[in-house]
């Protein structure tokens, strides 16, 4: 796949690969450091104003997305592989402010989005000083919400670009 290309997974969900102009480090911190990731995640005009991370087997982490007209958007998940730059894998569900999965119509979303899913964010060195990363986002349902976060995670990217130039 060239950059910024997505297709749906082999197991259902979404497969996107970019090249990021950063070292894997940098990619990596991005991902794993709270103060970083608050900077680019979520749709554009959507800020993060709470980031909890602990990127350990069996760390937490949970995410207050805010659109840009008030509303917030919590979610959570846990770790379950990490290798320090390469690859990580979490779970992700949709949750209250205290972090307790929640279903998607408390946020009126679709009772057919799943509980859970899982995201998988593998990291490559691509040359000098670039960074081949690929995010597989398993167990979305086909259709609108498989498209609405292939669409989400994209502007998301594109925000992870202009962070990663800043760094």
């Amino acid at each position: 796949m060239a950059q910024g290309d997505s297709a749906p997974a082999e197991t259902g969900g979404l497969v996107i690969e970019r090249i990021f102009e950063a070292p894997r480090e940098a990619v990596w911190r991005a991902w794993t450091e709270a103060e970083r990731f608050a900077r680019w995640y979520g749709p554009q005009g959507f800020t993060v104003p709470v980031c909890q991370i602990d990127p350990r087997v069996g760390g937490r982490l949970l995410i207050c997305m805010r659109s840009p007209d008030g509303k917030d958007f919590w979610y959570t998940g846990v770790f379950k592989e990490i290798d320090p730059p390469a690859r990580f894998v979490h779970t992700e569900s949709l949750a209250d402010a205290s972090g307790n999965v929640v279903p998607a119509t408390h946020y009126g979303m679709s009772e057919d989005f799943p509980l859970e899913t899982l995201v998988t964010v593998s990291l490559e060195e691509e040359g000098a000083g670039k960074t081949r990363m690929t995010l597989r986002h398993e167990g979305l349902p086909a259709g609108a919400m498989e498209e609405g976060a292939q669409q989400g995670w994209s502007q998301a990217f594109d925000k992870l670009t202009a962070a990663l130039t800043q760094a």
